[in-house]
């Protein structure tokens, strides 16, 4: 892949996706608690936001949010992770919600048997709402310039227009020159009502054969593309790289227009230990594997896989290989489980530190 030089371009990486505000419990459960903390999150800002405040790179976000204070929230949020928000479409909020909202999200962290749990409350959100024709992609990929475009599928799942607007764009970012990254992150909740797996495929494969850089797990790829992986077990206890390979292979001969592919690899022990690594493959490199951490533990899982994608994104724009690329992913999705919220709070120190090994051993 040649990345645009860095010089010719105002952004290095933007993202298009939905982003909102996130109500966690903490350690309670959503059910019971009487109280809530609040953050921002979305698969495709949640990259952003890692490329930006992690590891420095230049960082814009297209998407809508409803004009009122639960919006502000977010775009406050927004602003506090670096983002830049000039790309923000700012939508007319009714006074009740009817016509456009702002999406909420309540997540459980889990601990030990009990998982990790989400429910989402964005129907008829400002962002679900953008269509075809409402961003100037010629001017942002163009004349203000994009070295890299990440985007998703919870975007993609939103609706209809939503999907038509990820291929409008990456079309676009193409023309340009632009990297085009996607996230298949496949949520079986956005699906259900509107097609369920099938419809996600056609979506998904349609999408697909207009990146360069396709990321995703185990289950997105089997329901949002359609590859199966045999051999491994359905609560992901223990995984099979071998099996993974063969997927990977699929796809790569499925899409040749991919450059590379990237699977997280999660072994589930429980919601607070997981074996945690990845596999890479990139046409020039081929295979590789990431190093394995066994036993990690895990303080909220929430955002691993999109602090994975920003880690291995920032490497391969700084032009290293796929083998470095992974090595990035997996130690700062490691790095961003252990804290709270769906964004990383990790330095490109201490990335940098786990990918040659250094230990957790205090530092003063």
């Amino acid at each position: 892949m040649k990345v645009r030089p860095a010089e010719s371009c105002r952004y290095d990486v933007v993202a298009l996706g939905e982003v909102m505000l996130r109500l966690d419990p903490g350690d309670g459960r959503i059910s019971t608690t009487r109280t809530f903390q609040v953050w921002e999150g979305g698969g495709e800002y949640n990259v952003a936001r890692g490329l930006r405040r992690c590891f420095g790179h230049r960082a814009g976000l297209v998407t809508a949010l409803a004009e009122n204070d639960v919006g502000r929230l977010i775009e406050d949020f927004i602003l506090q992770g670096g983002v830049d928000t000039s790309w923000i479409s700012w939508s007319p909020y009714d006074g009740v919600g009817r016509a456009t909202r702002n999406g909420l999200n309540f997540t459980e962290r889990g601990f030990g048997p009990r998982g990790a749990k989400g429910v989402s409350d964005r129907g008829h959100t400002a962002a679900s709402q953008l269509r075809p024709g409402d961003i100037d992609w010629d001017a942002l990929f163009g004349e203000s310039g994009v070295r890299w475009f990440h985007t998703g599928g919870i975007f993609a799942a939103l609706s209809d227009t939503a999907a038509d607007l990820v291929l409008e764009a990456t079309a676009v970012a193409r023309l340009h020159g632009t990297i085009v990254s996607y996230d298949l992150n496949y949520r079986p909740s956005l699906w259900r009502s509107v097609g369920g797996v099938e419809r996600a495929q056609a979506v998904n494969r349609q999408i697909v054969e207009q990146v360069d850089v396709a990321i995703g797990n185990e289950e997105d790829f089997t329901a949002s593309l359609g590859l199966e992986v045999k051999g491994v077990d359905e609560n992901l206890t223990k995984l099979d790289t071998g099996a993974f390979r063969a997927m990977i292979e699929r796809a790569a001969r499925m899409f040749p227009n991919l450059s590379v592919i990237a699977t997280t690899l999660r072994g589930v022990k429980s919601a607070t230990v997981n074996d945690w690594s990845a596999l890479a493959w990139s046409r020039e490199e081929g295979f590789v594997q990431s190093t394995q951490r066994p036993n990690l533990e895990i303080f909220d899982r929430v955002g691993g896989g999109d602090s994975f994608a920003s880690g291995l994104i920032h490497a391969l724009i700084a032009g290293r290989d796929i083998g470095s690329a992974v090595e990035y992913g997996v130690a700062h999705g490691a790095l961003a489980m252990t804290t709270p919220g769906d964004t990383s709070m990790a330095t490109l120190d201490e990335v940098e530190a786990l990918v040659r090994g250094v230990g957790a051993r205090v530092q003063r």
